[in-house]
């Protein structure tokens, strides 16, 4: 005869949580499944993408008509602007740097000089800024996006700057000898001067983004061009916007500064949210919806 197998009431109870342990629990399992899920959804969003023109187009407009809403919706707080003016000069004269009333009178005798620099002041900024992005969409769709966001990002906190520090440029400072040269000219290279004034708030001076967006298009330049005077000519491009906004008497020196900080925290965003700096992604990117070759976007 055959050994008879007998399974004990201690065999079932010691092979019960055996079993048990062995079974994947099914809310851990969906957990699981959600956080690749977003893991994955996220890895979508920040991949460098091939643009789509109509989208920039549209992107770009909405975006610089609330900026231009927003900044000059924040009060024209004068008495603080004129304050905070006399504050930042004396803060200059302290630190030895208070030369734009020298530079604005010794410009200023140079008429064709002064008059350019009125019209740089007052076309460069769009005409160089709108230049870059139509360059990157062409010819580095994979850091466009990246890029972009950099400039947004340093647009949006220059406008907490402008409602937390009104701040009078030097033409309209009390008791200064600061010559507006756009009145004495009759040139329109400022919208804050002449008939324009009332279309712009004129206490918004605290950061420049003159500085701010030119030392964006001259880094992308100098970092992304091959020829060499161009990339000469991208490192030059924030230095004459800096003797222009003094000269113009449009900014104090210490704008500048601020200027520069919001770029470096629109640097700051797109590099935590990609991983890499702008000019660090893929030049170019696949067609959408394809793994085939990697070429330049075409509009």
């Amino acid at each position: 005869m055959g050994e008879t197998t007998v399974t004990t009431k201690e065999g079932r109870d010691m092979a019960a949580p055996h079993s048990v342990a062995g079974q994947a629990d099914p809310a851990d399992a969906q957990d699981e499944v959600n956080g690749r899920a977003g893991n994955a959804f996220l890895r979508r969003l920040r991949a460098p993408r091939r643009p789509r023109l109509w989208f920039e187009i549209l992107l770009i407009a909405v975006s610089y008509w609330t900026y231009s809403l927003i900044r000059n919706a924040v009060p024209e707080q004068k008495a603080e602007a004129l304050r905070n003016a006399d504050w930042i000069w004396k803060t200059e004269h302290t630190l030895g740097i208070a030369f734009e009333e020298s530079v604005n009178h010794a410009i200023n005798k140079v008429t064709w000089l002064i008059v350019g620099m009125n019209y740089y002041y007052a076309t460069l900024h769009f005409v160089v800024t709108l230049g870059v992005l139509v360059w990157l969409y062409r010819s580095h769709p994979g850091r466009y996006a990246a890029t972009r966001l950099t400039l947004f990002a340093t647009t949006v906190v220059a406008l907490v700057g402008y409602y937390l520090y009104p701040l009078a440029p030097p033409r309209l400072m009390n008791g200064g000898d600061f010559i507006d040269t756009v009145m004495v000219h009759h040139t329109w290279g400022s919208m804050a001067s002449g008939d324009l004034k009332h279309m712009s708030n004129q206490y918004a001076a605290m950061p420049s983004m003159h500085i701010g967006w030119s030392t964006w298009a001259g880094l992308t330049i100098f970092a992304l061009a091959t020829v060499p005077w161009v990339r000469v000519l991208g490192l030059l491009y924030p230095v004459a916007t800096l003797l222009v906004i003094v000269a113009t008497a449009n900014h104090f020196w210490l704008d500048a500064v601020g200027g520069l900080m919001c770029l470096s925290f629109g640097f700051l965003v797109a590099r935590l949210w990609y991983g890499k700096l702008p000019y660090h992604l893929p030049k170019l990117v696949p067609v959408r919806g394809q793994g085939g070759p990697l070429l330049p976007v075409k509009p």
